[in-house]
């Protein structure tokens, strides 16, 4: 198929749907690119911890220790920080793993039939290990400064409702999945074939721009594995009482962005009411 323009003509890519992947495949667990693409989500997510753990630690130390109101990178460079980690490690892991890093990621891509049932398990679990590990050695090196200011543990702000919290984590997951799905979206790669996209490039920037919104309430979870891997190094009440919204909004927020893209953009509701009404017909 080609398109002409004013300065010549180019051509797009035929573009076939990707069979929707097993809800149970066994055969996975035979191939040693299943077990690699695990520790590929686990060294990604203790590198992302231990990275951005590490810069919120060194901004509340900076900010403590000086007169200066502007000390530290400030929220921006936090934002920045978690924006720019993602961006790095999804460039290195999506030949590998998807580098998904986050199991809302997973959780989404599992419900748009993206990977299987044990894939998306098994992720989640590395993924988790790997961010304890991460907030763990960040633990190691700076314990008298971990313990002191927080452990970069995510809880709600005071000020604001569990109700508000949860409702942050749930948008703020959405403007990510819904950034997955868009600069992953095969259809999408085929058509615009002309225009070079870096997929990895849009996800950092909507974790980014999410961190600037939503730091002064919730810290900003987005990611349960974050999320947990601070609280088990942590471990303070205030940070697992609080632990629930950084589970339960981000996977809600998944849930919708895979459904909007899947059912909505993509129309895979019409297609299949289509599918059905012409069977009644036969």
């Amino acid at each position: 198929m080609a398109k002409e323009g004013e300065h010549g003509s180019f051509h797009a890519k035929d573009y076939v749907d990707p069979p929707p992947a097993p809800l149970i495949d066994a055969a996975e667990l035979k191939k040693w690119s299943f077990y690699r693409a695990l520790i590929a989500e686990f060294i990604a997510t203790l590198l992302f911890l231990y990275i951005t753990v590490l810069t919120v630690i060194g901004y509340k130390s900076q900010v403590d220790t000086s007169s200066d109101s502007c000390a530290g990178v400030g929220i921006l460079g936090i934002a920045w920080a978690f924006g720019g980690m993602i961006f790095i490690l999804v460039y290195c892991t999506a030949g590998i793993s998807g580098g998904h890093i986050n199991p809302a990621v997973t959780f989404g891509l599992f419900l748009a039939r993206k990977v299987s049932l044990i894939r998306a398990i098994a992720y989640m679990v590395a993924q988790s290990l790997g961010a304890i590990c991460g907030v763990g050695l960040v633990k190691a090196f700076q314990k008298s400064y971990y313990n002191r200011y927080g452990g970069g543990a995510n809880t709600l702000a005071d000020g604001y409702s569990t109700g508000t919290g949860l409702g942050a984590e749930i948008i703020g997951t959405f403007v990510l999945v819904y950034t997955v799905f868009s600069a992953t979206d095969p259809k999408r790669n085929a058509r615009d074939s002309h225009v070079p996209v870096l997929a990895p490039l849009p996800i950092g920037f909507a974790v980014f721009m999410v961190h600037l919104a939503t730091i002064p309430v919730t810290g900003t979870g987005i990611n349960p594995a974050r999320s947990i891997g601070a609280a088990v190094i942590y471990n303070n009440k205030k940070a697992w009482d609080d632990h629930w919204i950084f589970w339960v909004g981000p996977m809600i927020g998944a849930a919708i962005a895979a459904f909007y893209h899947q059912f909505i953009l993509r129309a895979g509701a019409a297609k299949a009411l289509g599918s059905f009404r012409s069977q009644t017909h036969v």
